[in-house]
């Protein structure tokens, strides 16, 4: 009751608890840390601890109120080294500004200033205390605050604010993240409180790279479907009817336009070939003539002396 000081556009609403419970966020695991016993409401009878939702709400709010004070978004280091909550951290960078780390932390990003990834973020957010420790050591060096999400079975060493949540479920992961990230475009005065947020919980949900290849191969197989839908359809009889019927008369044309052709050039050759002696006479006069110009015969007499004297001499 801390951080939403009893007003009512910061109470917990019954859907907001409708979607921690469907993501299974309130569910820890059957360890506790002794630091997370206060957030933890019952354990079941299987083990499980069941974690305080209205105390998860409430740090979730006072980090919220952190992240809206920093002037810069980009100061804000957000970070996950588990597949669950990268692209759950990709999608808050995107919506508040802030600066991401998705993957594999390079150790020295925070404390060795000769490296190219060398940054000096002002607060550092990660999804799992235990995965994402050499960040979080590498903070406490450099005096970075530090908001987790926590289970009930996560240390609590160097992590200034944690937010007690299951950070092992896909769907917990991203529920928590969208609600951080809503939480805090709210308080910037981003989006408003009397509307929904536009985008659902399912943005930063994590994907398995397989179910999306196969959801991209059966989209394609539905697109080449739509397209070859009038090439796969089955003829009926009244349109092979007009098309045999079309095919009739267009070769029937065809034919009388091949004949019409054919007579043409008959007539055109015979009047050609009509007035062929003159041109054969006057190809035989032009061989002649050239003939007599050539005169190789003479030519060749005349070298044969030429050379004959030359080397007869």
């Amino acid at each position: 009751e801390k951080m939403s000081g009893g007003l009512d556009v910061l109470r917990l609403t019954a859907d907001d608890v409708s979607k921690m419970l469907a993501a299974s966020a309130h569910l820890g695991t059957t360890n506790v840390d002794f630091q997370m016993e206060q957030y933890v409401f019952r354990r079941r009878n299987d083990g499980v601890h069941i974690i305080d939702l209205r105390k998860t709400w409430e740090k979730l709010l006072m980090a919220a109120r952190i992240i809206a004070a920093i002037e810069n978004p980009a100061d804000v280091c957000v970070l996950s080294a588990r597949p669950y909550g990268q692209r759950a951290v990709l999608k808050f960078a995107k919506f508040t500004g802030a600066s991401p780390i998705a993957g594999r932390f390079t150790p020295g990003t925070f404390t060795n200033q000769i490296q190219k990834a060398f940054r000096e973020p002002r607060l550092l957010i990660v999804t799992d205390p235990r995965v994402d420790h050499q960040p979080i050591t590498e903070a406490s060096y450099v005096n970075i605050p530090v908001i987790a999400l926590c289970n009930t079975d996560s240390p609590l060493r160097y992590i200034d604010i944690g937010i007690p949540c299951n950070n092992k479920g896909a769907h917990a992961i991203g529920l928590m993240w969208w609600l951080l990230a809503r939480e805090v475009l709210r308080l910037r005065g981003t989006i408003s409180r009397d509307t929904d947020w536009e985008h659902m919980p399912d943005l930063f949900f994590y994907r398995d790279p397989e179910e999306v290849e196969k959801e991209e191969q059966a989209q394609g197989k539905a697109d080449d479907g739509v397209g070859a839908g009038d090439w796969g359809a089955t003829p009926s009889a009244t349109d092979g009817a007009a098309n045999q019927a079309d095919w009739n008369t267009t070769t029937a044309a065809a034919a009388t336009t091949t004949t019409t052709e054919q007579t043409g050039q008959a007539a055109a050759a015979g009047d050609d070939w009509s007035g062929s002696p003159s041109k054969d006479a006057d190809w035989g006069g032009s061989n002649a003539n050239a003939a007599g110009k050539n005169n190789w015969s003479n030519e060749a007499g005349e070298w044969g002396a030429q050379e004959g004297g030359e080397w007869g001499s």
